[in-house]
């Protein structure tokens, strides 16, 4: 078989699978929408919102720490944008940390059933950690949910229809002003833990005590993943109960080694912003050609879910670094040291962990994924690993959902796990 009839048939792989997720999330997410009430306040895309603007200089306070809120309203109807009937929301501008430990402004939003929590103890709190949207501020959790444009719906409306309450960040540079910092695990998982943090510290939400559980697949796998390692150190008053890490890329320069000529190279070139935006001395400008000049000047304010998303991917199907640098910048040390900085495993979590992993994943290489969880095995974490054999990285997602939603309701009812390291 020649290489060109390769590839069509995994492009047409890869956009069946794509199309298969977009339709199930939809068609789930509606059949879970409740009647409406009325249309949410229209207030512009986040680039256009006074809202998501910062106070300069920011507000004297701790990580997790609540600058300002608002109602806002949760749909999954990006027609008539429809409210969900009975949950409450709120977009949130709070407190958090960049990698080198300067305080910055990070938004969001929290989520809480209207009905009265009826199980144990306190209503519990999920922070969710969401997956890939782009690089641009409309791609923002807490603006798509209130949209009827967010892909992940599905499961945030699955966890309220639980009555747990649902805290999600847009991280560093999503929605608020500067570039996202993409797939920089650190900052990523200071965001979930001081979201949790200011979702209990938001007054309306009324979860001060709140048990959390943290919730995240793919790039919010190594939100997640950081979190559970951060967790101890970084926010040990949080009442964590348990960590879903699901297609994980733990070790970027093994990911970025995966994706390199492949048909997502697209979101390696996004984490190199990303990174670059973390960290300015690396200058990723230094090793551009024009058409990588070209690339990232697009791609600094691109949505996934977009036509332009869609295009640049097409554009980018199969390419490599070196069609877009002069040099590669993956062989230099100061890029090897950040990424290395933010490869996961060298911590162990210390709350249980349920980590997933599709065999034939396209994106995220099982043999990294499989690699942390041994490593944190090693150092005497409470994993359960769990992959799945007929699956790739979209519908490793789906199939993820029920295993994460039980995992989460076992910890918060308090039933012990011993994961199985062991085995």
């Amino acid at each position: 078989m020649s290489i060109k009839v390769r590839r069509s048939i995994r492009v047409r792989g890869v956009l069946r699978n794509v199309l298969a997720l977009w339709i199930g999330v939809v068609l789930m997410a509606t059949a879970l929408q409740a009647p409406a009430t009325a249309a949410p306040q229209d207030t512009g895309t986040p680039a256009e919102d006074p809202f998501y603007q910062p106070p300069s200089p920011l507000p004297e306070g701790r990580p997790g720490d609540v600058i300002r809120s608002r109602p806002a309203a949760f749909t999954v109807d990006p027609f008539g944008k429809s409210p969900f009937e009975g949950v409450k929301m709120w977009q949130v501008l709070y407190l958090s940390e960049n990698v080198h430990g300067a305080p910055i402004a990070v938004s969001g939003a929290v989520l809480v059933p209207e009905e009265e929590w009826t199980g144990e103890g306190e209503r519990p709190v999920v922070s969710y950690a969401v997956g890939t949207r782009g690089l641009g501020d409309e791609c923002a959790p807490s603006y798509t949910l209130t949209q009827g444009l967010d892909y992940e719906a599905l499961m945030v409306s699955d966890a309220l229809n639980r009555g747990w309450a649902v805290a999600l960040t847009d991280m560093e540079g999503l929605g608020t002003p500067g570039q996202h910092t993409y797939e920089v695990g650190r900052s990523q998982g200071m965001a979930v833990l001081n979201m949790a943090r200011a979702a209990q510290r938001l007054p309306e939400a009324g979860l001060g005590g709140a048990p959390v559980g943290i919730w995240g697949y793919s790039q919010g796998g190594t939100s997640a993943g950081w979190a559970a390692q951060l967790a101890q150190s970084y926010a040990p008053e949080l009442d964590l109960k348990g960590v879903f890490a699901g297609g994980v890329p733990a070790d970027l320069l093994a990911v970025a080694e995966g994706l390199d000529g492949s048909a997502f190279v697209a979101l390696m070139f996004m984490a190199a912003v990303g990174y670059d935006a973390a960290y300015p001395e690396l200058d990723l400008d230094g090793y551009l050609n024009d058409r990588g000049r070209e690339l990232m000047q697009k791609a600094e304010n691109m949505c996934l879910v977009s036509v332009d998303g869609v295009v640049t991917l097409i554009d980018t199907l199969f390419k490599k670094i070196s069609d877009y640098t002069t040099s590669n910048p993956l062989t230099t040390p100061q890029w090897r040291e950040a990424l290395n900085a933010n490869k996961l495993g060298e911590t162990a979590p210390t709350v249980p962990v349920l980590q997933t992993q599709a065999v034939y994943d396209q994106i995220i290489p099982f043999e990294q994924a499989d690699t942390l969880h041994k490593a944190w095995c090693a150092k005497g974490a409470n994993v359960t690993w769990k992959t799945y054999t007929l699956a790739e990285h979209a519908t490793g997602m789906l199939w993820s959902l029920p295993d994460a939603m039980t995992f989460l309701t076992d910890r918060f009812a308090g039933k012990p796990t011993e994961g199985n390291c062991a085995a």
